[in-house]
């Protein structure tokens, strides 16, 4: 029986999707000032951030095991930017968590916490497309044989 059940694409995809839908909530929150829009972006993080460690780790066995570890330049592309997301992502929910209220004040932090959020929306694109780049590739790698 073909195997179904991929691990990584599953944990991945969960991750990329959420962080576009909480940049979402956190534009409705800002134009509606809604509080309850900018409390679904702090749940939608802290999820995205435990999802993180899971796609990550799937990735790299994946990596190893798939594609014997080889050190393609796409390979190195993706560790990195996964090691950035985490990185952003922990900051943002750091800054969250430490700074309830940061949504209310006006300064620094306050926009530190949005260009920080939206940084994310990049990197999942990124992420998306090389890892879709490497899906084609072992279709039609596989359609040959």
């Amino acid at each position: 029986m073909k195997k179904t059940l991929f691990p990584h694409a599953i944990a991945a995809h969960f991750s990329n999707g959420l962080i576009p839908v909480a940049v979402l909530f956190l534009l409705l929150s800002l134009s509606s000032g809604d509080v309850y829009f900018e409390h679904t972006v702090s749940h939608l993080l802290v999820i995205v951030l435990m999802a993180i460690p899971v796609s990550f780790v799937s990735g790299i066995y994946d990596w190893k095991t798939k594609y014997k570890a080889a050190k393609a330049p796409i390979f190195i592309k993706k560790i990195r930017l996964s090691i950035l997301l985490f990185i952003l992502c922990a900051t943002t929910v750091s800054i969250r968590l430490g700074v309830p209220g940061v949504m209310h004040q006006e300064g620094m932090l306050h926009w530190l916490y949005i260009a920080l959020l939206v940084s994310m929306l990049p990197v999942v694109v990124l992420l998306g497309h090389y890892g879709g780049k490497l899906s084609a590739a072992q279709r039609s790698a596989g359609a040959r044989k």
